[in-house]
């Protein structure tokens, strides 16, 4: 990462981060370093925020984490993942659904949901086809979900690429390992 990126510590956030950052935070036992270096536009980190909380509150915790962990997969945004295993295993999702999640084969993992496959076919149509010509998975979403959902998901999608897309271009390192290299070590 540039060295000439500024990293800000919690207590020089702004106020409103602060407010928005410090239970998770406090969760987490540090601040990751997308907060430290994303810190220092407060108007727009705190609505980016916002909305990933907006998102939690219109999607179920298995849909959401479905979207995520999807999304950290295929734009290879290891930072995210880790964190996304940590916490789906926290949420009693455990092991094998993570990892049938993290296959990116929603037709043959027999772990998930027809909504979560759904759901995940949607995610990586999006993703594949930059949005185009993904009626037909978008139907298939509604179909399990709704469609108030499936436009949750939609926004989910655009929300974890926009943190891809900085975590890869500032080259953060993962803060957590991967639940699976703890089994391994």
């Amino acid at each position: 990462m540039s060295e000439k990126m500024v990293r800000l510590e919690f207590d020089q956030l702004a106020p409103r981060l602060q407010d928005l950052l410090q239970a998770r935070v406090a969760r987490l036992g540090y601040l990751g370093e997308f907060f430290k270096c994303t810190g220092v536009q407060p108007d727009i980190l705190a609505p980016f925020m916002e909305m990933t909380e907006a998102l939690k509150k219109a999607l179920p915790d298995r849909l959401t984490e479905t979207g995520a962990l999807t999304v950290a997969m295929l734009m290879g945004n290891s930072y995210e993942l880790h964190q996304h295993e940590r916490l789906s295993r926290k949420l009693g999702f455990g092991e094998a659904w993570v990892a049938a999640v993290e296959e990116l084969s929603p037709d043959t993992a027999p772990d998930l949901s027809d909504a979560e496959r759904a759901v995940q076919r949607l995610v990586m149509a999006m993703i594949d086809r930059r949005g185009k010509t993904v009626q037909a998975e978008i139907n298939a979403s509604i179909d399990q979900i709704g469609a108030d959902a499936t436009i949750a998901v939609m926004f989910l999608v655009g929300r974890y690429i926009t943190h891809a897309l900085i975590v890869n271009g500032l080259e953060l390192a993962p803060p957590v390992p991967s639940i699976f290299a703890e089994q391994q070590a």
